[in-house]
């Protein structure tokens, strides 16, 4: 038996969702090995996201099933109001599985997407919008150049090969120090993407006084959410993997995919030990005065330059995946 009236519904007005909502995927399982860094690398990401947005926003987050300590921080986040949505998953839905529920749940009209390891410059949200609304057909938004993949870019080649108004350029127009700390964030040596930065070329157009880059890339993207309905759900088969399925389907739907000029989004990865675009200063605001980098003595430093030996590193590696395997995956 109902006791009363619900005072809800003497309410005449209900609040609105922002035009745009920033979604961050976060899967922090354990804090050690890999992820040993990666509560401070979220902080900065999170922190990033609110100081150097400049157009108003809500801020989603989605756990996909990290430890205690990891969605306590984020709960105490939530209250004390940075951020709007929290969405805590009590098991590793795999990243297909996250984006089902962000891609198709996220309140606002555009949805700003990131990983967690994410630095975010100032004007980041401004630049991409910028583009989003000015170029037709746009998919995603990378806030970001790099060499793209060309295979997922076949539809934004051929539109601006028969669009009169497209300036097209091919050259070198990254910076090479863009280039080299973006690719060695993600594991390449400096050998190696020296040779391919002199082989390889960037490819950029102007529209409307609009430059951009042709590509973008999953890990980081600007999105009008009504085009992953068709998309949607992801289906696969693995957590990771199989994550330029986004890539893939955009381009194969006729949509364009740009990047800013400018690098306003830096990935972090797992460790802030190598981060030369993030400054040093806002570190230390975020996490305290601890030097992460350079506070370490003369024996950890050769210790640390035993363990990157590349036949040491891949002996560990292995060693940590099987455990990994074992107690996280397996759970």
């Amino acid at each position: 038996m109902r006791i009363g009236q619900n005072p809800a519904k003497k309410a005449n007005t209900v609040a609105k969702p922002e035009r745009i909502t920033v979604a961050v995927l976060n899967y922090i399982p354990v804090i050690g090995g890999f992820f040993s860094e990666m509560p401070d690398v979220l902080k900065i990401c999170l922190t990033s996201i609110r100081q150097h947005t400049d157009l108003p926003f809500d801020l989603l987050v989605f756990d996909n099933g990290s430890c205690e300590e990891v969605t306590q921080y984020l709960a105490d986040e939530k209250n004390n109001g940075n951020i709007q949505y929290l969405i805590l998953s009590e098991k590793n839905l795999g990243k297909g599985g996250a984006w089902n529920m962000i891609l198709s749940g996220a309140p606002g009209e555009i949805i700003a997407y990131s990983d967690n390891d994410i630095y975010y410059r100032k004007g980041w949200l401004s630049h991409s919008l910028r583009l989003l609304e000015t170029y037709p057909n746009v998919g995603m938004v990378t806030a970001r150049p790099f060499r793209s993949d060309m295979a997922v870019c076949s539809a934004t080649l051929a539109w601006a090969a028969n669009t009169p108004d497209v300036v097209y350029e091919e050259g070198s127009f990254i910076r090479w120090e863009d280039y080299r700390d973006f690719n060695m964030s993600i594991g390449n040596s400096e050998e190696e993407l020296r040779t391919y930065f002199q082989q390889s070329v960037d490819r950029r157009m102007t529209f409307r006084d609009q430059t951009a880059f042709v590509g973008a890339s999953h890990w980081q993207f600007l999105a009008y959410k009504t085009i992953f309905n068709p998309f949607l759900p992801f289906s696969m088969e693995r957590p990771m993997g199989q994550v330029k399925h986004l890539d893939q389907q955009i381009d194969a739907q006729g949509y364009l995919r740009l990047m800013t000029p400018y690098p306003y989004a830096v990935n972090i990865s797992n460790s802030l030990q190598h981060t030369p675009e993030i400054p040093p200063e806002f570190v230390s605001d975020v996490l305290g005065n601890t030097n992460h980098a350079s506070g370490r003595d003369s024996n950890t430093s050769f210790v640390r330059r035993m363990l990157d030996v590349d036949v040491v590193k891949r002996f560990f590696m292995k060693l940590y995946n099987l455990i990994f395997d074992w107690y996280i995956k397996n759970d």
